[in-house]
């Protein structure tokens, strides 16, 4: 397979095969998928530790890659990401004016036996929109009726438009028409939970494989919620099992680039990330891929303390980044500068077909005499010469690299600031996150479908991912408008996605863009049909196999 470090349009999963014959871990003595030579087993790297199987609970992609192996919506993801049928038995019947979908549910089984039925799926989707279960996903539930009312208290779970007709028969209402629902369903925040396990469970459901049941290709086994090796193996009882080729999946967390890159060339790891340096010295490899994603890597000002709370102030350390660099020279992975917070070749205008990154433009690029007169201008209002700031990350080894190159920048291109690092565990940085203890704060964000409101509404002011406490009301009014006043018609609807990052970005430099991400990895030869995905979920192994 040719790899190229371009970014490219964003509407296929990727099947990957490769021709060489190093890496890989002993798989003799086994069976080859259709035949007896091969044993389909293989070991991955993950590059962050999991932090919960609750789909209502997850904020890391990791943890969503993971209940993306072991649990099935209504939808799944064939082999060119298109969504195609999972739980559900067939396409919805939907009403005529395009709210009602009703769903009929095929005849599945979660890991303990018990039935799939509708119930679980009304279940999961309370979890996640209920104010009192903290879900950072709830504002996902706003395309059903009532969801946004409901986590927002001003109506009862009871009103949410998603019902149990039976136990086959799902009924969503939604709040307003979405043409792309089946993609919105194969989210992670849409998938079921054992209604009866998880209340048994309570408060313990997902924090490890014992408070765990799912229904998916896989299941899990060996993870404490602390462990950072755990292990997937074939769900027998999957209503496509047949179709299931591994056996095993021996997972590890495996944070450093380098010590990942040295267990593949052992031959102890079959597949595992690549980034910076790691990419550029592997970038001719035949077992090297570079996939490029609609993920944005950005800055997150706390916009409740007072120097991140100055525009000013904000803007400058935007401007004061030499993204360009970065991406290229640090990250060199395929990854580029990003100007806007809607990555390229991710979504298209209704009627042009017109990129909309480019129709919308570069907010805030790399300029250091803008920044250094911004910063001149934030002194003044504030009222400071010398400012100190803490930037915070998880502790992967992207993370620690990203923050360290925003360290060099920034303290040398904004005279009298000077910035400290902390770097702690993943969930940790999220638990700080959520308590407004931060000053800025490295992050990523992945997609669950291809449309611009979903990177939009990451700062809706009643999102449970904008922790950081951007608040303009005429930002929420505007997505609320593309939500539903605007839902049937395409273009205005455009221009207004347009003009809200516009004013997220441009005007109230609300979130930091650094960069568009790709994943870039190495696949033992032997390892087919692996599928990588450019938006929602990184990977998923329901297709792969040993050969």
């Amino acid at each position: 397979m040719k790899k190229k470090f371009g970014i490219i349009v964003l509407v296929a999963g990727v099947l990957l095969a490769a021709c060489s014959t190093k890496g890989g871990t002993d798989s003799s003595g086994g069976k080859e998928a259709g035949s007896n030579a091969q044993a389909q087993v293989i070991k991955v790297a993950s590059g962050g530790e999991l932090s919960t199987l609750d789909s209502a609970h997850y904020t890391d992609v990791y943890s969503s890659d993971m209940i993306g192996q072991v649990v099935e919506g209504l939808y799944r993801m064939d082999k060119n990401q298109d969504p195609e049928l999972g739980v559900a038995a067939s396409e919805p019947t939907v009403s005529d004016d395009g709210l009602v979908y009703t769903f009929k549910l095929k005849n599945t089984k979660w890991s303990n036996g018990d039935p799939v039925v509708a119930g679980d799926f009304v279940y999961a989707f309370k979890n996640v929109v209920d104010p009192a279960y903290g879900s950072s996903s709830s504002n996902q539930m706003d395309v059903f009726k009532n969801g946004r009312k409901i986590r927002e208290g001003q109506a009862k779970l009871d009103d949410f438009g998603v019902k149990a007709i039976d136990d086959k028969t799902l009924e969503l209402t939604l709040e307003y028409p979405i043409p792309y629902l089946s993609q919105v369903l194969v989210g992670t925040p849409f998938m079921p939970k054992n209604e009866k396990f998880a209340e048994e469970k309570g408060k313990a459901y997902g924090t490890s494989t014992d408070n765990f049941v799912g229904n998916g290709p896989f299941l899990i086994s060996g993870w404490d919620g602390n462990k950072e090796e755990w292990q997937l193996k074939k769900n027998e009882d999957y209503w496509d099992q047949k179709n299931v080729k591994l056996d095993t999946i021996n997972v590890q967390v495996i944070k450093e680039i380098g010590t990942g890159t040295n267990l593949f060339d052992a031959g102890d790891i079959d597949y595992t990330v690549l980034a910076d340096t790691y990419a550029l010295q592997y970038k001719d490899s035949p077992q090297a891929y570079f996939v490029p994603k609609a993920m944005v890597g950005y800055l997150s000002p706390n916009h409740k303390r007072e120097v991140t709370g100055n525009v000013n102030v904000r803007k400058a350390i935007l401007q004061a980044i030499d993204k360009k660099t970065f991406a290229e020279d640090i990250l060199g992975d395929g990854s580029t500068a990003l100007n806007g917070f809607v990555p390229k070749d991710f979504a298209k205008d209704p009627e042009t077909g017109a990129d909309f990154r480019k129709e919308s433009g570069d907010y805030l690029p790399y300029n250091l005499k803008a920044a250094q007169k911004s910063w001149e201008t934030a002194k003044k209002e504030l009222g400071k010469d010398q400012i100190e700031l803490e930037l915070l990350s998880a502790d992967s080894a992207l993370a620690k690299k990203t923050i360290e190159y925003v360290q060099g920048q920034l303290q040398q291109n904004l005279p009298g600031l000077k910035i400290n690092l902390k770097s702690v565990p993943l969930q940790n940085r999220l638990d700080l996150q959520t308590a407004g203890e931060f000053d800025l704060v490295f992050g990523t964000w992945t997609p669950d479908y291809a449309d611009p409101i979903n990177f939009l509404e990451f700062y809706d002011s009643k999102s449970g991912l904008n922790t950081a406490g951007y608040d303009n009301p005429d930002y929420d009014k505007g997505l609320n408008d593309a939500r539903i006043t605007l839902a049937n018609e395409p273009k205005k609807r455009w221009d207004k996605l347009i003009e809200l990052e516009a004013t997220l970005v441009d005007k109230d430099a609300a979130v930091l863009p650094l960069y568009q991400g790709a994943i870039g990895y190495l696949k033992a030869d032997k390892v087919k049909d692996l599928q990588v995905f450019p938006f929602g979920r990184t990977v998923s192994y329901r297709l792969a196999y040993v050969k």
